[in-house]
């Protein structure tokens, strides 16, 4: 189970990225997709949806990242799997969004 608390800070990570489009989004006071919309991930949601929602996964990244195990940010292996999270997600979320949104198009301006 040592492996538990590194799995709970990639997760943690992932969350945290995550957070931040929906939050900005809301508090901009731009529709933005959501998991609540219809259809799920595709369709916007309003503003005040995508601030609840970004601080909720704030909320649950730092359950993840502070009360689950010791993260020391001095800790190469702590952070890398944190980071991994945010990688991975970062990612995930531009090839998503990017195609809603048109930026997976290299010549686009």
């Amino acid at each position: 189970m040592a492996s538990l608390p590194y799995v709970a800070w990639f997760l943690g990570g992932a969350l945290l990225t995550n957070a931040v489009p929906h939050f900005v989004s809301g508090v901009m006071g731009r529709p933005f997709q959501s998991p609540f919309a219809t259809p799920h991930g595709v369709g916007l949601s309003s503003s005040t949806v995508n601030v609840l929602w970004g601080c909720f996964n704030l909320a649950l990244s730092y359950i993840l990242l502070c009360r689950v195990g010791n993260f020391d940010l001095r800790s190469t292996a702590d952070v890398a799997a944190a980071g991994l999270g945010v990688l991975l997600m970062g990612v995930v979320a531009a090839r998503m969004f990017g195609r809603l949104h048109g930026g997976n198009s290299p010549g686009k301006p």
